[in-house]
C-alpha cells in the first residue's frame, strides 16, 4: 500500500506541486516575504508626497517643519530596509525551493524504468538537476516575485498621480497597452530563445562524456576532427540563441527609457501652458512638479526592469518545462510482494526463454532464442560478439522487455519482479568491480539492512576475502579507495556482493576477462565455493573457464 501511495505520489508530481508543498511548509517565511513586498510598495509611495509639501512650504515662504523632514528620510529608510529584507528572505525561500526540487526529481530518478533511463542523455539530466533547478530559483528570487511588486507598485503610483495630476494618469494610461504589447512581443522571442540555447547546452554537455567514454574508438576510426565539429554546431546553436535573448533584452531597456524622458518633457512643457483647459489638466505647483517627476521615475524604474525580469521568468518557464517533461517519464509499476507470493511456486523450469525476439531500435539483436534453465543447473551462454548475451541477462533482470515472446523466473515474468526482491532473486557479477562511497562492508551490503554482519563475513569467507579486509585498519569499518585491493581481490569483493543476499541465481558477465591466468584460477575456486546449491548462467569466452552446460547464442 505504501509503494502504490508513493507511485502515484511520484507520477502526479510536478514543478507547481513542488513549489506549492514548500510554500505551505514554509508558511511563515512566505508570510514574511508578503509583507516585506507589501509594506515596500506602500511606504516607496511617501516620501515624494513629503518632499512636494516640503517644496510647495519653500516657494510659499514658510518654514519647513522638521517633522516632515524626519519623516522624509525616515520613510526612506524604511523602504530600504523593506526591500533589502524581502530580498533577503527571497534568497531563502528560492534555496528551500531548490532542495525540494532536487530532492523530488532524485525520487522521480530512482523510480524510472530502464527504457526511460537508457533515453535519458547524461547531460540532460544533469542540465535538469543543475542548470533548470537553478533558473526555477531565480524565478523567485528575481523573477516573478519582483515583477509581481513592480506591476503593484506602478498601479500604485498611477492611483497616486490620478489624484495629483489627472492629465499624466491619462497619458501614462494611454501608454500601458503599447508596453503591454512591446512586453508581450519581447516575452514570446526570449521564451523561443531560451527553450532553444537549453537543448543546446544539453546537447553540447551529453556530447562531452560521450566523447571521453569513447574517445578510443573515435581515435582508432580517426573521428576526432568529426566530434569536434558536432561540439561546436552545439555550441554554435546556443550562441545564436543566446544572441536572440541579448537583442531583445537590449532593446527593451532602451525603448523604456526614451518613453521616460519623452513623458517628462511633454509633462514638463504641458504644466507651463497658458491654455487654461491644459492647465486644467496638467497645471500643478512646484511641489506637486516635484512629486509628480519622482513618481515618472518611479512608475518607468519598474518597467524597464522588467525586462531583466522576464529573461528569468523565461528562461525558468524553459526549465520548468524541461523539469516537467523529466517528472512525466514512465515509473516502475507497484510489485511489491508480488515475488513471495508468486515466485514461490514450483516449476519444471527455474529460467526459461520462449521464441524471444528483442531490438535495438530496429535492428534485432536476439532473433526467435528458446532455451531452458533447470533449478540448481550451471550453464555458459557462448557466442560471438555483438550475439546478444548480456542483453539476455539485462531480459533475465527485467531492465529490458522482449519485443515478442517471454522471458520468465519459475514461470512468472522476468519484468514483474518488484525491485525491493531482485536482489535476494539474483546475484549478479559484471567484469569489473563498481564502487560505491562507503566502506569495505557497504560495498558488499550496499547499504541493504536485511543483510547481517554475519552474512558479509559468510560471504567474504566464501570469496576468501576475509583474511584479506580484516588485515585492513579498521577491517570491513575501512573506508573503501582504489589502492585497497589488487584486480582479483575486487573481483572476489564483487563475487562477495553477489552472495551475500542469498541470492538463488547467479549471473556471472566475463568475471574473468581482465585477469591474468593465476588470478582467474583463484576466481574460479572462489566462484565454484559461491555456486554451490545455486542456479548459475554464465557468459564466457574462454573454454578453460565455462561451468556446465554450453547453450550457443
Amino acid at each position: 500500500m505504501h509503494s502504490e501511495t508513493q507511485s502515484k505520489t511520484h507520477g502526479s508530481k510536478n514543478v507547481g506541486s513542488v513549489m506549492l508543498r514548500t510554500i505551505k511548509k514554509q508558511k511563515w517565511l512566505s508570510i514574511g516575504i508578503v509583507c516585506a513586498v507589501v509594506g515596500a510598495i506602500l511606504t516607496a509611495l511617501l516620501p515624494p508626497l513629503i518632499l512636494g509639501n516640503i517644496i510647495d512650504s519653500m516657494t510659499a515662504g514658510n518654514a519647513v517643519s522638521f517633522y516632515l523632514i524626519l519623516l522624509y528620510f525616515g520613510f526612506t529608510l524604511l523602504t530600504g530596509l523593506l526591500e533589502s529584507s524581502r530580498e533577503g528572505l527571497l534568497v531563502v525561500f528560492g534555496q528551500k525551493i531548490t532542495h525540494a526540487l532536487r530532492s523530488s526529481l532524485m525520487d522521480k530518478y530512482t523510480v524510472l524504468t530502464a527504457d526511460a533511463l537508457i533515453h535519458q542523455e547524461p547531460g540532460a539530466v544533469v542540465s535538469r538537476f543543475v542548470g533548470d533547478v537553478d533558473t526555477v530559483e531565480n524565478l523567485f528570487t528575481s523573477g516573478i516575485i519582483s515583477m509581481f511588486a513592480d506591476a503593484c507598485k506602478i498601479i500604485s503610483i498611477l492611483a497616486v498621480i490620478w489624484f495629483k495630476n489627472r492629465g499624466l494618469a491619462i497619458v501614462l494610461v494611454v501608454l500601458l497597452p503599447f508596453l503591454f504589447w512591446f512586453t508581450r512581443i519581447v516575452q514570446k522571442n526570449m521564451l523561443a530563445a531560451q527553450i532553444e540555447n537549453r537543448r543546446a547546452v544539453s546537447r553540447a554537455s551529453g556530447h562531452v562524456p560521450q566523447t571521453l567514454h569513447n574517445i578510443r574508438t573515435i581515435r582508432n576510426l580517426g573521428r576526432e576532427n568529426y566530434m569536434a565539429e558536432c561540439y561546436d554546431t552545439y555550441i554554435g546553436e546556443s550562441y545564436r540563441a543566446m544572441e536572440r535573448t541579448n537583442f531583445y533584452d537590449a532593446i527593451y531597456s532602451p525603448v523604456i527609457l526614451i518613453l521616460n524622458a519623452v513623458v517628462v518633457a511633454v509633462v514638463m512643457l504641458l504644466s507651463a501652458s497658458g491654455n487654461a483647459n491644459v492647465l486644467n489638466l496638467f497645471g500643478m505647483s512646484a511641489g506637486t512638479a516635484v512629486a509628480v517627476m519622482n513618481y515618472i521615475s518611479q512608475i518607468f524604474s519598474p518597467v524597464e526592469s522588467l525586462g531583466m525580469e522576464i529573461q528569468t521568468i523565461q528562461s525558468a518557464i524553459a526549465g520548468v518545462h524541461r523539469i516537467n517533461e523529466f517528472f512525466s517519464l514512465e515509473e516502475l509499476p507497484d510489485k511489491t510482494g508480488y515475488i513471495k507470493e508468486n515466485l514461490q511456486k514450483a516449476d519444471t523450469s527455474f529460467v526459461s526463454f520462449e521464441n524471444v525476439t528483442f531490438a535495438y531500435e530496429e535492428q534485432n539483436v536476439i532473433d526467435n532464442l528458446s532455451f531452458e534453465v533447470k533449478e540448481g543447473e550451471q550453464v555458459t551462454l557462448s557466442g560471438r560478439t555483438g550475439a546478444g548475451k548480456s542483453t539476455i541477462f539485462k531480459l533475465l533482470l527485467g531492465l529490458y522487455e522482449p519485443k515478442t515472446g517471454s522471458v520468465q523466473i519459475q514461470g512468472k515474468p522476468a519484468k514483474d519482479i518488484p525491485d525491493t526482491e531482485k536482489r535476494h532473486l539474483f546475484g549478479y557479477v559484471e567484469q569489473s568491480f563498481h564502487m560505491v562511497p562507503g566502506t569495505v562492508k557497504e560495498q558488499i551490503t550496499l547499504y541493504d539492512p536485511s543483510i547481517t554482519m554475519e552474512d558479509v563475513r559468510a560471504a567474504a569467507k566464501m570469496t576468501g576475502l576475509d583474511d584479506t579486509i580484516m588485515s585492513l585498519e579498521h577491517g570491513y569499518d575501512t573506508p573503501c579507495s582504489d589502492g585497497i585491493f589488487s584486480q582479483g581481490q575486487w573481483q572476489l569483493l564483487s563475487i562477495a556482493r553477489a552472495a551475500a543476499a542469498k541470492p538463488k541465481l547467479l549471473l556471472l558477465d566475463e568475471i574473468t576477462a581482465n585477469l591474468d591466468a593465476q588470478t582467474e584460477k583463484e576466481v574460479l575456486q572462489a566462484l565454484k565455493r559461491v555456486s554451490e546449491n545455486r542456479t548459475v548462467i554464465s557468459i564466457s569466452h574462454r573454454v578453460n573457464a565455462t561451468t556446465g552446460r554450453v547453450i550457443e547464442i
